[in-house]
């Protein structure tokens, strides 16, 4: 029996935490994502940018290092470190270019989420 396909639209990470305003400062502030949606319980960020929709399971993060909870592409990545480390944002890895292509650095977000910024080369 031949299945139809179904077409996925986006994909959403989801992060439980007690305090949803947190997000507020990395995502919205640092990384300069729009807030899209707020009813108090949920808070969603995103950009109008076209995006690629991927999931990805790994069994490390690649050069040795954790499996990231979240890989986030920007387009200048020096200027996402600069804005890290002006808003007090610890490194944990990196920066580094990597030897299949990305220049990133490790940050752990609000809730503690490993978070991956990179920008392809």
């Amino acid at each position: 029996m031949k299945v139809s396909p179904v077409k996925v639209r986006r994909i959403v990470a989801n992060i439980a935490t007690a305090d949803v305003s947190a997000a507020k400062h990395f995502y919205g502030n640092i990384l300069g994502l729009d807030l899209l949606m707020d009813h108090g319980w949920i808070a969603t960020y995103g950009s109008a940018e076209r995006m690629s929709v991927q999931v990805s399971f790994a069994s490390e993060g690649g050069s040795g290092t954790p499996v990231p909870d979240l890989s986030i592409e920007v387009d200048d990545v020096n200027a996402a470190l600069a804005a890290m480390k002006e808003a007090g944002v610890a490194i944990e890895y990196g920066p580094v270019e990597e030897p299949w292509g990305v220049r990133r650095f490790y940050v752990r977000d609000p809730f503690g989420r490993l978070v991956n910024i990179l920008q392809h080369r």
